[in-house]
């Protein structure tokens, strides 16, 4: 067939479903970037994106994808050589630390099996035995898209002050922020990295560092080479509100109107809405009978769940069924877990008859691929899903 009717279910962790209302606001008239209005539309705005990150800091917006963002926290307050403490989670943990090393930091890696996060004891026991203080900085990733595993990064931060470690805390926030609960400032983020395309609704294109006193401070002795990720030049600019080359001026104008529908939202719904579809998706796997790649309920992500295929099953296959019979893209395996995972992505602009769509698209593409299941996936989502929300109705009928 050449059309497949009906919309398209993009459940891919990022890029995610833009809104209509966002893609109005990106199909405004660009505006002169060194104008008037665009300095006071900017200034405006860098101020309220502090928000989403639950800071008083600094946000840079580069435009970039969060691969810039990594490079931009490393190179802004780093020198060569220098040690980075890191943890394999999933593939995006891997490639920052790539990246670093190629950098010319010395990256301290501390492997993982792709099935469990980074412990505080363990981030304790490593930088209390680093008596020197060579570690000059710990990079976690707040939520591993590849895995679908969360690593609180508030005991991360009290497991650095236990050991009294100096070390600055860069946190990949990219596909966490603005749907499950981020705070820069509480607990005690040096920088945060993020990205456009996932919790904030956009498309790619905007790569974002909140950026603290302590990275701010680190930045003025670093002796990394920089030029376009260089946070100084992007300070002096943002004053005024500009920048300091062109910026991506229609994401900008869909990041005001992400961070409108946000609040609109309400922070505390927004992070309820995507638990209570984490929670419904994990139901559906294991009524199916599979199972998730996290393994510890703490370290469960609320925007995307990995799911492993039975043994001798491709991941790839099932997902070309489900894209080619009902027209909904799921995520792929990445790296090591390449053709044996698939991943649903459940966040940004999504909502439980969305959840159900996509949940039902997934069981009957089990039974199309002939992948060994049992029934009742979808219906187990869905009575989860009508409890929460009988639950609700009878709170709100409560107070009429």
């Amino acid at each position: 067939m050449s059309y497949l009717s009906g919309r398209h279910f993009l459940q891919i962790p990022g890029p995610t479903n833009v809104p209509e209302r966002i893609l109005r606001a990106i199909s405004a008239p660009t505006i002169d970037h060194r104008g008037a209005a665009f300095g006071r539309f900017a200034t405006e705005l860098l101020q309220d994106v502090k928000e989403v990150f639950q800071t008083t800091s600094p946000v840079v917006i580069f435009p970039s994808s969060g691969t810039g963002a990594w490079e931009a926290a490393l190179v802004n307050t780093l020198s060569p050589g220098d040690s980075v403490l890191m943890f394999e989670v999933g593939q995006f943990s891997a490639l920052w630390a790539d990246l670093a090393r190629r950098l010319g930091l010395n990256v301290r890696f501390v492997e993982g099996d792709w099935r469990t996060g980074p412990t505080a004891a363990e981030v304790e026991r490593i930088l209390t035995e680093d008596t020197g203080h060579t570690i000059k900085a710990v990079g976690v990733v707040h939520n591993e898209t590849a895995t679908g595993i969360y690593t609180n990064v508030a005991d991360v931060r009290k497991a650095m002050d236990r050991a009294g470690h100096p070390a600055l805390l860069m946190v990949d926030a990219i596909s966490s922020l603005g749907a499950m609960d981020y705070r820069h400032d509480e607990w005690g983020v040096d920088v945060t990295i993020a990205g456009s395309q996932k919790g904030l609704m956009l498309p790619p294109g905007l790569g974002l560092n909140a950026v603290g006193e302590k990275a701010i401070a680190a930045n003025k002795a670093s002796k990394m080479p920089r030029a376009y990720w260089d946070w100084q030049a992007m300070f002096a600019q943002n004053k005024a509100g500009f920048f300091p080359y062109t910026p991506a001026t229609n994401l900008l104008y869909g990041l005001r109107e992400a961070l409108a529908m946000l609040r609109e939202e309400g922070r505390a719904n927004t992070f309820a809405r995507h638990d209570r579809h984490a929670e419904a998706t994990r139901r559906a796997i294991r009524a199916w009978g599979l199972e998730v790649v996290a393994r510890d309920p703490n370290q469960y992500s609320s925007t995307v769940t990995a799911v492993l295929m039975p043994a001798g099953h491709s991941a790839d296959e099932f997902r070309k069924v489900v894209f080619d019979r009902f027209n909904m893209s799921l995520g792929s395996g990445l790296g090591k877990v390449a053709d044996k995972v698939f991943r649903i992505g459940h966040l940004a602009d999504f909502n439980d008859l969305m959840l159900a769509g996509t949940l039902c698209g997934v069981e009957m593409g089990l039974a199309v691929a002939g992948v060994p299941h049992k029934q009742g996936g979808a219906t187990a989502a869905m009575e989860h899903l009508t409890a929460m929300a009988q639950q609700a109705h009878g709170t709100l009928a409560g107070v009429r």
